[in-house]
């Protein structure tokens, strides 16, 4: 099955409508996002921009709550749901620190929100008025995130796999997986984006 909806929800008329995408990494939420943004012209806010400095990244856990300024992106959102223009964080990855600069978004009629753990805190959640959950089997959701690190990010196949089993897969259970509860829809991460998408714009107040 590759898409299915959990939750009713309704549908809001007043500002900008807000899109919250969760799910696995590597589940393929990037792509849809990307493409639901050549669509759509939606505007796009990714949660990564909202990660904490950290002085040493060996061994740092990216992918539990903690590491990410949620407060924030809260405040960001509300702002920008309340119709008023927001200063966004400018993360610079190699570097794994904030810079001083923002980038200042107007609100716009479609926002998307996205990232492994924006559903993990209700806060977010609340401010959606559509929540997606991206599904993926883990050995599929593995095999992508190992194919793109060797790839993109000049890691070893040994550091991969040892990242996976100590904070990857972990904090998946404890945090990303029960957040599924949270969305409206579940899209199936494996099957053809094109079809993912279209079904997605047909849910859509455009």
């Amino acid at each position: 099955m590759q898409w299915f909806g959990l939750l009713a929800w309704p549908m809001s008329t007043d500002g900008p409508f807000i899109v919250v995408i969760a799910g696995g990494t590597a589940s393929g939420k990037t792509t849809l996002v990307q493409r639901l943004v050549e669509r759509t012209g939606a505007a796009h806010i990714s949660h990564d921009r909202y990660y904490f400095d950290v002085s040493n990244p060996v061994g740092h856990d990216f992918d539990h709550p903690s590491s990410l300024d949620t407060d924030r992106l809260v405040r960001d959102v509300t702002e920008l749901k309340a119709g008023r223009p927001a200063n966004l964080p400018v993360y610079d990855f190699a570097s794994h620190s904030r810079t001083s600069e923002v980038q200042s978004m107007d609100p716009q009629p479609l926002i998307i929100v996205e990232g492994i753990l924006v559903l993990a805190d209700p806060r977010v959640a609340a401010l959606a008025d559509l929540t997606v959950y991206v599904d993926a089997p883990e050995p599929v959701r593995f095999e992508r995130r190992l194919a793109r690190d060797l790839r993109e990010r000049g890691r070893t196949e040994e550091s991969v796999r040892a990242q996976y089993a100590a904070t990857v897969a972990p904090n998946h259970v404890r945090h990303v997986e029960p957040s599924r509860a949270r969305a409206h829809i579940v899209v199936d991460g494996t099957a053809a984006i094109e079809a993912t998408v279209q079904r997605m714009v047909s849910v859509l107040p455009l």
